[in-house]
């Protein structure tokens, strides 16, 4: 779950943008906006940046599919701003391959997007109630399920999956990278450091100590077990060298999708679990969620 801002991360996903594209990064055309939400659930603000596609200023009256992008442990809500991300998006959008749509990125620090186990950060509770509403009420976002993604990245990756397979109601789709998924959680031993180590990568809100009943009632591939999931997109990969053997994790979950007969899309690309591997499949994931959103994306007459 390495942190994903840095001048190395952006240097990859401009150069990524650069040979998937055909050409250099194009000059900006969108913009983004870093501001806050002010949060009764979590008794705090909480930052986001917003990336704004190039029509939106100019046509006023136009509403946007809306994709909320979920971070990695140690990243934040800039992930996109300071990372080459939003030059990577803006190419896309310039070459048309990829539909306008709002991308959103609140900051979750090391929360994982649940609700922790000692409840003290009902963070699941927040996103749903108050983040959701509130930036689309602020922004032109369409209403309803059919505009609405989610996605994300390692730690964001499982909160993305955790949540849409809870609430699958709300979301058209759900893309994930890399995802925190364990195939089956070892039994913690205090002479096993590397047991000992993906604990700790996993944080805190799961308890401390570490809940394993907490974590399987949160787990995505135990709520994918009887979650009905018929009208969900669902799109994962993950790199078959992953430090974390997330790989393993991901290979569990789509035996169980294709076991109920799920529709979903699975890729076990070569790579680890680094900036390299993000850079050059985000763009794959975008334009999923693009296909999704397709019909919601053409101009209005």
């Amino acid at each position: 779950m390495n942190r994903m801002c840095g001048a190395g991360f952006a240097a990859l996903l401009v150069a990524c943008a650069g040979s998937l594209l055909g050409s250099p990064a194009a000059q900006a055309t969108g913009r983004a906006e870093c501001v806050s939400l002010p949060s009764t659930i979590l008794a705090r603000t909480v930052p986001y940046c917003v990336l704004l596609p190039p029509s939106y200023d100019a046509e006023k009256t136009r509403r946007y599919p809306i994709l909320y992008l979920l971070h990695g442990l140690g990243d934040n809500e800039e992930m996109l701003v300071h990372s080459g991300g939003m030059n990577l998006v803006e190419d896309l959008w310039e070459q048309h391959q990829l539909g306008e749509f709002l991308i959103v990125t609140p900051a979750g620090g090391a929360s994982f997007y649940i609700n922790s186990r000692d409840g003290k950060r009902r963070y699941e509770d927040f996103f749903l109630q108050e983040f959701v509403p509130g930036v689309e009420k602020r922004y032109r976002a369409q209403a309803g399920r059919g505009t609405r993604g989610l996605a994300g990245i390692s730690m964001g990756g499982y909160g993305a999956l955790h949540i849409a397979f809870r609430h699958p109601q709300l979301f058209a789709a759900v893309g994930a990278h890399s995802a925190a998924l364990i195939e089956k959680m070892p039994n913690i031993s205090g002479q096993n450091s590397q047991q000992i180590g993906r604990i700790r990568v996993l944080g805190d809100a799961f308890g401390s100590p570490f809940d394993p009943t907490f974590w399987n009632q949160n787990d995505p591939e135990a709520i994918a077990r009887t979650a009905n999931l018929a009208g969900l997109r669902i799109y994962f990969d993950c790199g078959s060298e992953d430090d974390y053997g997330f790989d393993a994790g991901a290979v569990a979950l789509d035996k169980l999708l294709t076991s109920r007969h799920i529709r979903h899309e699975f890729h076990l690309y070569p790579g680890g679990h680094n900036w390299s591997y993000f850079a050059e499949h985000l763009p794959a994931l975008l334009e999923f969620l693009f296909h999704v959103f397709a019909p919601a994306t053409v101009r209005p007459n």
